[in-house]
């Protein structure tokens, strides 16, 4: 990679690591963060297609109280840094990355639970120069507790990058076919895991339905990406048309308010 592809993969890195804590522009999902690094390092369409796995991995992940999520951004932006070094930007080398993106995750976890700790630290600091009326102090206080989120996956990206491209090339050519393979399925398989989770929190009455015809409509390969934005944006109309109406219950207040639930009740 040039200089500039290698400084802006680490801006691209750093500015993951800041929304991994920020969680506002969503630039640590792999589907933007793999894509910006495709961008930046001319692979956009292999950026785009791991990002994409990538991201129905990532569908099933979130931090619920004291559990932490595995680290994403450091395992989308790491695999993509292993994709566009490794060269290899088949369906096969897409699903060597994905694989590897799984425990570069979990090691996030690692970088994660350090970082968390120094910044109690500059919270104590924080609550200090709170109690003086020192604003200014305060800020610094955050800005630098989230310099440090950024920090966080920016150097394993420069260190990564730092490696010479025949290391890494020489490294995914010794894994043999088998296992190569075997990361490519079970890739895919937590792939199918994510979206399974995803939908058994939102699977209810009235949205499998939409599912099905999802599901359906993916299948007629006659069908573009247009084509079935198209339909969606039909579904939800009729939906929403029928929620105004009260579903099938006549205008009354009988019904419950939910038109796809009254109907498959009436079923």
């Amino acid at each position: 990679m040039s200089v500039i592809s290698i400084i802006l993969v680490i801006v691209v890195a750093f500015f993951a690591g800041l929304d991994g804590i920020l969680d506002q522009f969503q630039l640590h999902q792999p589907l933007v963060s793999c894509t910006m690094i495709g961008l930046v390092t001319g692979h956009l369409t292999a950026g785009i297609i791991l990002g994409g796995s990538l991201q129905m991995i990532a569908l099933g992940w979130a931090n619920i109280g004291a559990a932490v999520a595995p680290d994403i951004a450091l395992a989308a932006t790491a695999a993509s840094v292993i994709m566009v070094k490794g060269g290899d930007f088949t369906s096969k080398g897409i699903g060597v990355a994905t694989a590897v993106a799984i425990p570069l995750a979990v090691a996030g976890l690692a970088l994660t639970m350090v970082v968390r700790t120094i910044s109690v630290a500059v919270v104590h600091t924080a609550d200090a120069a709170a109690e003086k009326g020192n604003i200014a102090a305060v800020e610094r206080a955050h800005m630098f507790a989230l310099l440090l989120q950024g920090i966080r996956i920016a150097l394993p990206i420069a260190l990564l990058l730092a490696l010479p491209t025949e290391t890494v090339q020489g490294m995914l050519n010794a894994i043999p076919d088998w296992l190569a393979d075997g990361m490519t399925l079970g890739g895919g398989m937590v792939v199918a895991v994510g979206y399974a989770m995803v939908i058994n929190m939102m699977a209810t009455s009235e949205v499998w339905p939409f599912f099905v015809l999802g599901f359906v409509f993916a299948a007629v390969s006659d069908f573009t990406l247009i084509a079935l934005g198209a339909i969606g944006v039909a579904m939800a109309l009729i939906y929403l048309n029928l929620s105004e109406k009260g579903g099938n219950g006549g205008g009354t207040v009988s019904g419950s308010g939910d038109p796809i639930g009254d109907i498959l009740e009436d079923y």
